[in-house]
This record gives C-alpha cells, sequence and structure tokens, in this order.
C-alpha cells in the first residue's frame, strides 16, 4: 500500500469514527425511549408441543382461554367462511406465533386489532403482530378464512375433521380433524371456552357443544344457531352437526338440560335408549361423582360411513342409532375424557379404559356379568376376539396408529380392575371419584394417575401392576 493509499485509507477512518460519534446519541436516545415504552424482544412460540405421536400438533408460547366462532357454510358449494377469533395468554415473550389450520384460504389476521404478518407452512400459520407480546399479556387474535374444508385421515385409516353427510356435514376432531375448520391450539393440552355462531340455509339445523343460546333468521332466510361452552373443552372434543334433525329438549337431575338432535331416519331406533339418558347419569354420579358440565344429550346422524362415535363435549356424536353399551361409553367419557382430559396423546388410555371399564360396572350393577367376569374372559379368549390385545402395553401405544387400539381399550381396563383388586371396592370407587375430582375440568398424565393410586392405598404395592400390566409388554402371567 502506498502513503497516499494509508493516507486515503486513514482519512476514510476518520469519517468513519466521526459519523458513528454523531449516530451513538441517536442510538441510545432510541434505546431509552424503547425501554421507556415497555418494548419486549420476544422469541417465536414453537410450532408443536413435542406430542410423542403428533409432535406439530398444538403451538408453544401462548394458552388459549377463549374461542369465538363466528361461520356459514353452504352444503350444497361445500363452501365455508369464518372469522375467528381466539382470547390467549402469551407464556412468554412472543415476537411470533403459530396456530393450526389445515387447507382453507386466509384472508385477514389481526392482532389486537391490528393487521398481522401472517405466512402458511402445511398446518401451520405463523402471525407476527406489529409488537412483540409480553410474558403473560392477554391478546386476541382475529383469523377471517375462507374454502372448501378438508377431510382428514388418520394414521389408524379412519377419517375426521370435516366429513360430509348426505344433507349437510359432521365435524369430528379426534385427534387432529378439529384444525380442518377453525385454526388454533390443537392439543388436548390446551383446553379453553367456546362460542359458535353457525349460518346455514333455511331448513337446517346446526347443533354443537353446550347451550344453545340464541337462533335467529339471518339474510337470505338463512337461520343463525348460536352455542356457548362455558367449561373449558379440548378442540378435538368440539363438535358441529349440520343437517336436518328433530330435536328433543328435555332435563335429567337437578334440572340438568338434556339437548338431542337426530336424523328422521334414526328417530324410531334412537328413541329408547335415548331416552335412557337421565337414568345413566344417575348411576355414573354414583359412581363417578357429580356431573362436570352444564349440560349433556346427544347427536345421532344417518353417517355409517364414519363408523365410529366420538365423545363430544356435552354432546356425544353416534353414525347411527346407539346400542345401551355405546351410550354408557360415551356418557362415561364426560368424566374420563372430556372433564379429565390427556396431557398428550400417549395417555389415551386414561380415556378409553376408564370407559370400557363404565361398561364393565354398567353390566355389573344391571344383573350382566360381573367386572371380575369381564376381566377373566378377556384374559382368557380375549385374542379371539381382540387380535392385537397383547400387542403393546395400554400405556404406551406403539405409533400413532395405535392410540386407539385394542390394548387401549381392554387392556387400560384390566389395569382399573386388577387396582380394585388390590385396595378393594371402597377404596376404588373412592379412586374413581376422587381422580375425577382431581383434575375436573383440568389435564393429567399416566405418571399422575399412578401417583394418585399409590397416595390414596399407601399400604399396597403397585409395582407389579404397572411393570405388568401397564408398562409390560405381552400377555402378563396367570393372575
Amino acid at each position: 500500500m502506498s502513503s497516499t493509499e494509508v493516507m486515503v485509507s486513514r482519512a476514510h477512518r476518520i469519517e468513519i469514527v466521526a459519523r458513528s460519534v454523531r449516530l451513538v446519541p441517536a442510538l441510545l436516545v432510541s434505546a431509552l425511549a424503547l425501554t421507556a415504552c415497555g418494548g419486549v424482544h420476544g422469541t417465536p412460540g414453537g410450532s408443536g408441543v413435542r406430542d410423542p405421536y403428533f409432535p406439530k400438533a398444538g403451538n408453544g408460547g401462548y394458552d388459549v382461554t377463549h374461542y369465538g366462532l363466528r361461520l356459514a357454510y353452504d352444503p350444497d358449494a361445500h363452501h365455508l367462511t369464518g372469522t375467528a377469533t381466539l382470547t390467549a395468554r402469551a407464556t412468554q415473550d412472543l415476537s411470533a406465533f403459530n396456530l393450526d389450520l389445515i387447507g382453507l384460504d386466509v384472508g385477514k389476521v389481526t392482532v389486537g386489532g391490528e393487521t398481522a404478518r401472517w405466512n402458511r407452512a402445511g398446518q401451520e400459520l405463523t402471525v407476527r403482530p406489529r409488537k412483540d407480546l409480553g410474558q403473560d399479556e392477554t391478546f386476541r387474535v382475529t383469523v377471517r378464512y375462507s374454502g372448501a374444508p378438508e377431510t382428514v385421515t388418520d394414521p389408524d385409516g379412519s377419517q375426521e375433521g370435516w366429513l360430509r353427510t348426505t344433507d349437510g356435514v359432521l365435524a369430528l376432531g379426534e385427534p387432529t380433524g378439529s384444525m380442518a375448520w377453525f385454526p388454533g391450539n390443537h392439543h388436548p393440552s390446551d383446553k379453553a371456552s367456546y362460542d359458535l355462531t353457525v349460518t346455514v340455509p333455511r331448513g337446517l339445523r346446526a347443533v354443537s357443544n353446550g347451550e344453545l343460546r340464541n337462533v335467529t333468521t339471518a339474510k337470505g332466510g338463512r337461520t343463525a344457531f348460536s352455542w356457548h361452552s362455558a367449561e373449558p373443552m379440548a378442540s378435538y372434543l368440539a363438535t358441529l352437526a349440520i343437517g336436518r334433525y328433530d330435536i328433543t329438549r328435555s332435563t335429567a337431575g337437578d334440572r340438568l338440560p338434556v339437548y338431542t338432535a337426530v336424523d328422521p331416519a334414526e328417530k324410531e331406533a334412537s328413541r329408547a335408549v335415548l331416552a335412557r339418558i337421565p337414568e345413566i347419569l344417575r348411576w355414573a354420579e354414583r359412581r363417578f361423582g357429580p356431573y362436570p358440565f352444564s349440560s349433556t344429550g346427544a347427536i345421532v346422524d344417518r353417517a355409517a360411513e364414519v363408523g365410529y362415535a366420538l365423545e363430544t363435549q356435552t354432546r356425544p356424536v353416534f353414525p347411527g342409532a346407539p346400542g345401551m353399551t355405546l351410550l354408557v361409553h360415551e356418557l362415561a367419557h364426560q368424566w374420563y375424557g372430556d372433564s379429565v382430559t390427556p396431557e398428550s396423546w400417549r395417555d389415551m388410555w386414561l380415556n378409553e379404559g376408564f370407559t370400557t371399564y363404565a361398561e364393565w360396572l354398567w353390566r355389573e350393577d344391571h344383573g350382566g356379568e360381573s367386572a371380575q367376569e369381564s376381566f377373566d374372559a378377556l384374559y382368557e379368549n380375549g385374542e379371539k376376539t381382540y387380535k392385537d390385545l397383547w400387542a403393546f402395553p395400554p400405556a404406551k401405544p406403539a405409533d400413532a396408529a395405535n392410540i386407539s387400539g385394542d390394548p387401549v381399550y381392554q387392556r387400560g381396563a384390566m389395569v382399573l380392575h386388577k387396582v380394585r383388586q388390590a385396595v378393594g371396592d371402597d377404596r376404588f370407587f373412592a379412586i374413581l371419584r376422587g381422580w375425577a375430582t382431581e383434575h375436573r375440568h383440568g389435564n393429567a398424565d399416566t405418571a399422575e394417575f399412578t401417583a394418585y393410586v399409590e397416595e390414596q392405598a399407601p399400604g399396597e404395592d403397585f409395582d407389579g401392576i404397572w411393570e405388568d400390566w401397564l408398562y409390560g409388554e405381552g400377555k402378563p402371567e396367570r393372575p
């Protein structure tokens, strides 16, 4: 480098230093101003909650407390328009957060009333508010969307999401189908209250969870149905049924509202069994404790192709007229699954094992085989009916395709019967009631259940039950 070049270089450096000296006060002023107005330096929330079987389900960084959904659906055009307003609390400083949404076209997103930037990638709708959100800050995000909702195929081959019927639709969400019709935090660990208003063509009804608050005539003779669910609900338990239904309103117990919606083709076949809902609830309250919600009922559609019933909160859905055992099972879920909801999809046996055992108890209490006889028959010959009965332990399904497998239901019930054998009837039924009370309207996992049992019966050794029946591989030795 020549001396002339050195002089130019030094002069350039002097100019840069001088410029920097002028910039520093300005930067300090900006920083101080940011601090003075409470600026937040957040990071993006997670794009999933790392569920063992559905790692992208749900989202990190916030907790939803309420969903406000305003929908309109035209079955002939198969077109849905929606506005979803979520009230949530940030659990960290947030610069961005995700919502789960499959398909559908997003038109606009606002946070706190201000337009927010957003982008889509698979089921992830990433929202970037204009201002970062501070930890514990309550905020509202509104998403306007539209399109043709999708039917989702589960890992086990069953279908959920938006299921079209002959005269409308059934929206079912277990495990992830609810993201096919509204954006949200779609994991069972995040429960919220709901308000849902649905506008449908004249002559159709829209039935959902909770209580029907209002029915109004909208533009063009269309009808708007407004439903309210005050108690916390996991999104997979939210439902929407649109079609032609015969409606029956009655009460059970201490004036508990009972609302049933039945497809006319299933009315006669359903009449007798649905009339026994109050009887089932009286029995269940003796066994499991007070009913945990402010209404009950059922939806019976004509949709044999769906192939399964679902314990949608307060109003289970049946694809055809249910039998008594199935109705008992789905109503028992209001305690185990709906009020006490699994922390993750690995804990499904806390839903299905408990409600399968409820079937055993119903038979035992109504002149049928005892729970012990049900257990013995399952142990001796269960694999003839349930070919995968011993394929994996109930608390460790092999994969996402098996979270509703035979061991989750049948071996889960066997675990409970082993606990009953160990502690005796009085303490066992106290455990059933106490577990439902301890986690009422909350979430729980398997470790919490085993710890609870051990606390309630401190003199008993449950290690063999947990090791052989709950977590053990293969068929345990003869009891």
